[in-house]
C-alpha cells in the first residue's frame, strides 16, 4: 500500500490475519481516528494497542509498518503522533457499509457477469483479478466468467481500473441466472459454501472467547467480524441451505456492537484525553 490507496489498499487487508497484531491495530484505526479528528498521539495509539493485548514494543513497531504502508502520516503536534492518510478515506467507507450494512440479496435483485480473455503475458494480472473477485464475494461461473450481486458491480469495476485491466475484462448487468440445477444447487457451485459456512460458525463460536472489557472486546468483535461481510456475496435465502448461518453471524455481530460501543468508546475518550493533560 502506498500514500496513494487504491482498490489493491483494501485488499491489502487480506494478509492481515484476524487477531494478529496488524489486523488489531488497523481495526482499531478504523474505528477510533476518525471520530478523534483523523490524529492520534503515538503514546494513545500504544496505550490502547496494550488494552488489545499487544506489548508495547510489539505495537511501536506495528505502527510503523502502517506508516509505511501508508495508512498513517506521521505529523507532531502537541506530541508525537499520526494523522490518518486523507487518501484513506475512501477506503474506510467502503469498509464501514460493507461491516455496518452486510446485505442479503432477494430474488428481484440484479446481478453482475465479469467476462474476461487475457494473454499469457498478463498473467500476474490475471492472478490478481480472480483474487481480488474473490475477496468481494464473487463466484466462479467458469474460470473466465465470474458473477457477483449487481450492487457490487462499482467495486469490481474499481478493481479492473486499478489493474488498468479493461481491455481484458467485460461486465454485464444481468437477472436470475436459468441453469439446468437448481439455483441452490448453482450456488454450491459456483462459491465455497460450506468454507463461507465454516467462517461464520467460527465467528460465532469466537464470541464466546471475548475479553470482558467493552473496549477490547469491541475491537476484538470487529476484528473477528470484518472479513465475513466482505467474503459473502450475502445470497438470496432461495439459493442458500435452509440453515445458513449468515443471519445468525449478523444479528450477534450487530447486538454485541451496539452493547459494547458506548463503553468502548469512552475508554478511547478516557486514554485520548489524559495523553493532552
Amino acid at each position: 500500500m502506498t500514500a496513494e490507496l487504491g482498490v489493491g489498499s483494501v485488499l491489502d487487508d487480506i494478509d492481515a490475519r484476524p487477531g494478529s497484531t496488524a489486523s488489531l491495530l488497523r481495526t482499531l484505526v478504523g474505528l477510533y481516528l476518525r471520530p478523534l479528528g483523523g490524529w492520534i498521539s503515538t503514546a494513545d495509539l500504544v496505550a490502547l494497542a496494550g488494552d488489545l493485548g499487544i506489548p508495547t514494543a510489539q505495537a511501536r513497531t506495528g505502527v510503523t509498518r502502517l506508516k509505511q504502508k501508508g495508512l498513517l502520516l506521521a505529523e507532531r503536534r502537541h506530541a508525537v503522533g499520526y494523522l490518518l492518510n486523507p487518501d484513506a478515506a475512501a477506503m474506510l467507507e467502503r469498509g464501514d457499509r460493507r461491516i455496518f450494512e452486510m446485505r442479503e440479496m432477494t430474488d428481484a435483485d440484479s446481478w453482475c457477469l465479469i467476462s474476461f480473455s487475457m494473454p499469457e503475458s498478463a498473467r500476474a494480472t490475471r492472478h490478481q483479478l480472480r483474487r481480488r473477485l474473490h475477496w468481494i464475494g464473487a463466484g466462479v461461473v467458469s474460470p473466465a466468467l465470474w458473477i457477483c450481486p449487481g450492487h457490487l458491480q462499482g467495486e469490481v469495476q474499481e478493481i479492473v481500473d486499478d489493474l488498468d485491466a479493461s481491455a481484458w475484462v467485460t461486465l454485464f448487468p444481468a437477472g436470475t441466472p436459468t441453469t439446468a440445477r437448481s439455483l441452490p444447487e448453482a450456488a454450491a457451485d459456483w462459491w465455497d459454501l460450506e468454507s463461507l459456512r465454516a467462517e461464520h460458525l467460527g465467528f460465532q463460536a469466537s464470541l464466546t472467547t471475548l475479553p470482558a472489557a467493552p473496549f477490547a472486546a469491541y475491537v476484538q468483535l470487529f476484528d473477528r467480524w470484518r472479513v465475513l461481510p466482505y467474503v459473502d456475496p450475502g445470497l438470496p435465502p432461495s439459493m442458500l441451505p435452509a440453515d445458513w448461518p449468515g443471519r445468525r453471524s449478523a444479528a450477534e455481530f450487530h447486538r454485541l456492537s451496539t452493547e459494547l460501543s458506548d463503553a468502548a468508546w469512552q475508554r478511547v475518550r478516557e486514554v485520548t484525553s489524559a495523553g493532552r493533560s
